[in-house]
């Protein structure tokens, strides 16, 4: 009748068919590996380098990204010699926008544009151009001192028809200077 014993094959059914294929097998799953992590390594302690033509990481730039956003500077309130006349403040800060008209800026020399302005008085006068007004933004705080846009509204008034006298240095101040 028929045997009941199977019979086996001797071929192994797996892709590792011979001793040396082991060896060769076992070898690369160590070597493998270790040379992946030596790569990563590598990869990982590497400096830093920024792609082709970026110059983020320069010393001009960097320099650039740390400066200081801004700056005290300290004036002499009694230096009055170098306090600028009402003229010159309007050429260098007024003239922008009063010279044109730009913005509804009353022009300088325009009677009519200045009429309601003066009759308003010199203080409204002085306390909007340190704060503002409309378009106008405040000007305290500026490159000029209180005292400067105050003889500079005084002059671009003047020139619209008002009286009004340009503001002096402090006494105290004056006093100082002699």
């Amino acid at each position: 009748m028929s045997d009941a014993t199977p019979q086996h094959a001797d071929h192994h059914e797996g892709p590792i068919r011979t001793p040396k294929q082991l060896a060769v097998a076992v070898l690369f799953a160590f070597i493998v590996p270790i040379i992946a992590i030596i790569l990563l390594v590598s990869f990982v302690d590497a400096d830093n380098k920024p792609s082709a033509g970026s110059d983020g990481l320069g010393e001009q730039a960097v320099a650039a990204r740390i400066q200081p956003i801004g700056k005290v500077v300290v004036k002499d309130a009694s230096d009055t010699a170098a306090l600028k006349s009402g003229e010159e403040v309007f050429k260098a800060q007024c003239a922008a926008c009063h010279a044109a008209g730009v913005a509804g800026a009353p022009k300088f020399g325009d009677a009519a544009a200045w009429g309601s302005r003066i009759g308003a008085g010199f203080e409204a006068l002085v306390t909007s151009a340190l704060k503002g007004k409309g378009a106008m933004g405040p000007q305290g705080g500026g490159d000029f001192s209180d005292l400067e846009i105050g003889r500079a509204v005084a002059y671009m008034a003047n020139g619209g028809g008002a009286k009004f006298e340009e503001p002096k240095a402090p006494a105290a101040a004056a006093s100082a200077a002699k």
